[in-house]
């Protein structure tokens, strides 16, 4: 049963929390649209596109990342408050522990925390698809780093596929090569002067074609050649498309699944879709460290009051982001693991909520 005690905590904390979320929110869409605003006057792109599409999914990204630090400050503001009219001063005389007056507080934070994970996994990528396709289409055409030249995929466990060059624009590619494994031996070669993807029939079309069949180290005396071959291929243009925000968009289980997907081929760098997968569980976790180093921060009454207060939390959240930025660069790079460049700053912080709650209750 929640106590008079929690619910008014419970209350202000949501409630500081939604107007820092909005204050927040409504600045980032000035500074977005301001930047922006030429772009949307120059394409043809329709006000329904604009504030129908775009912005909602804009403001789902913007506070998917920043709810964390929404919670930082708005603990620090309203606890800070508490403690200038020295209403928590009255709580701890009253008797209520500082382990008991968290209670609350974690209660608020693990609202938010919920909502925080099922939008990361879910609801913000969702939103991330028809925001990304309107930047892509309209604003930035050059976000696209999928590689197309020199590509060597695993097509199956079996089979390697190498493709000299390969033009996006109408999904053909140059100096195909299809090569089938038997253990170490090759037992089949495809050579192909160019492949062209069938829309219609899923099926790429091979040009100027040579077959190869070997058996064990002799090659056999059947090698065929054609001018036109149809067949079916693991591979897809989608393949070497590749946007800087590409992770953002899928949902969990896609992520999950492009990830799988790309560890069979042998794909290059995949992290960025490793430390997407981790981040969406990590950011509920930091609400919960935030919230406790924001208690620890602002529960005591300080002669700079709530501006003190607020200064040291901001503080705190520009170094927390700082080391954030800092390991997933790092992760980013195969210089660390992707799941320990994700959790670091989140261990590095519970150190430092440790010895704030221990000095708090001291």
């Amino acid at each position: 049963m929640l106590k008079i005690l929690d619910r008014y905590i419970i209350r202000k904390f949501l409630s500081t929390f939604f107007f820092v979320a909005l204050i927040f929110t409504l600045i980032s869409v000035v500074i977005d649209y301001s930047a922006k605003v030429e772009k949307f006057i120059e394409e043809p792109i329709t006000g329904k596109e604009i504030f129908l599409e775009y912005y909602p999914g804009f403001i789902l990204f913007i506070n998917g990342l920043l709810w964390p630090l929404f919670t930082l400050i708005a603990v620090i503001f309203f606890s800070s408050r508490l403690a200038a009219n020295t209403e928590i001063i009255a709580m701890l005389n009253a008797g209520v522990s500082f382990r008991r007056l968290l209670r609350p507080y974690m209660i608020a934070a693990t609202l938010i925390a919920m909502s925080s994970l099922m939008g990361n996994h879910y609801i913000i990528p969702l939103a991330n698809q028809k925001r990304l396709h309107i930047e892509y289409t309209y604003l930035d055409h050059d976000k696209d780093k999928g590689k197309t030249r020199n590509v060597h995929l695993f097509v199956a466990p079996d089979t390697k596929v190498y493709i000299n060059a390969y033009q996006k624009k109408n999904n053909t590619a140059s100096q195909f090569r299809l090569e089938q494994y038997d253990g170490q031996a090759v037992i089949k070669l495809i050579k192909a002067h160019a492949a062209e993807w069938m829309a219609v029939t899923g099926e790429w079309r091979l040009r100027n074609y040579e077959v190869r069949t070997f058996a064990a180290l002799r090659e056999s005396l059947s090698v065929q050649h054609g001018n036109q071959l149809d067949t079916s291929i693991n591979l897809h243009p989608e393949d070497f498309i590749d946007y800087e925000e590409q992770q953002t968009m899928m949902t969990t289980t896609d992520l999950r699944a492009h990830i799988a997907k790309s560890e069979t081929r042998g794909a290059g760098n995949i992290s960025k879709y490793k430390i997407e997968l981790y981040r969406r569980s990590v950011d509920p976790v930091t609400i919960f460290i935030l919230t406790v180093i924001g208690v620890a921060v602002a529960s005591r009454k300080s002669r700079g009051g709530t501006g003190i207060h607020l200064a040291l939390g901001i503080g705190l959240g520009a170094i927390f982001v700082f080391i954030s930025r800092f390991s997933i660069v790092f992760a980013s790079g195969q210089v660390i693991p992707p799941l320990l460049g994700i959790w670091l700053p989140n261990i590095i912080f519970a150190g430092i909520a440790l010895y704030l709650i221990r000095r708090a209750q001291a």
